[in-house]
């Protein structure tokens, strides 16, 4: 049977037709990446993780964390950090 028919039918050109699976798909995928990044978990990091990954000592974690520079978590008695927290604290300087 002619497509043109079946969409006539419908009261649908065909290049409507088209455009309006194309915006339907374009929708689902959209709706798709916000679900994965809901579901995409924070990464959480040791004491010792943030040390090497700043490159300094236990202790200068420890200091800024005391000051308010990092923010821990804690669960069970451990300490912890959020990688993206991290990543956040840095502060632009002044060229």
């Amino acid at each position: 049977m002619d497509k043109s028919i079946i969409t006539q039918i419908h009261g649908i050109k065909p290049d409507d037709l088209i455009l309006n699976f194309k915006e339907l798909i374009r929708t689902e995928i959209s709706e798709f990446k916000k679900l994965l990044k809901l579901k995409e978990s924070e990464e959480y990091l040791t004491r010792k993780e943030v040390a090497k990954m700043l490159k300094i000592d236990l202790s200068s974690v420890h200091n800024w964390t005391k000051k308010g520079k990092l923010k821990s978590h804690g669960l069970g008695g451990r300490v912890y950090y959020k990688k993206s927290e991290i990543e956040n604290a840095f502060v632009k300087l002044n060229d």
